[in-house]
């Protein structure tokens, strides 16, 4: 009898301690993981939290959704990637590519952004809140004469 609950409690320990990493591919985020690289890969509502993704290959990338809290982006290219709605709250986003990237509505709450072009981005409803922004042309304002357009490409 006792080695049936062992066996069974061998079996079911698995179901309560589920990864928190989560994709709507999981090929796609296994490739990200152990090659640091996921050109048009789907990981929209992926799990990233306090992952280290310097240098990243993520062109072209779905990431709506993301939770990137705490990440290190450190010279990550998301040329062409859809973070719409992701959560970078204190993520690290330094020389970072993000030309031609969907980040409406994505939380950069105390991110530190320094050095990334953002040019041709979208980025409506941005949450800037304690965010530490350098050399990146990241601004309150919108398309008047007083906004902030960089001469990247």
């Amino acid at each position: 009898m006792k080695l049936q609950l062992l066996a069974a409690m061998a079996l079911a320990t698995p179901l309560f301690f589920t990864s928190s990493v989560r994709a709507e591919n999981p090929q796609d985020l296994e490739k990200l993981l152990s090659t640091g690289e996921c050109i048009q890969c789907n990981l929209s509502g992926v799990n990233l939290s306090g992952a280290h993704l310097i240098g990243a290959d993520l062109r072209g990338s779905k990431l709506q959704g993301a939770n990137l809290v705490g990440a290190n982006l450190e010279g990550a290219d998301l040329t062409g990637a859809n973070l719409a709605g992701a959560n970078l709250t204190s993520a690290y986003v330094t020389n970072v590519n993000l030309k031609q990237t969907n980040l409406n509505g994505v939380n950069f709450t105390r991110a530190t952004i320094n050095d990334s072009n953002v040019y041709q981005a979208s980025m409506n409803d941005l949450n800037l809140t304690d965010a530490k922004i350098f050399n990146t042309g990241i601004g309150i304002g919108g398309e008047g004469e007083d906004a902030v357009i960089p001469d990247w490409k």
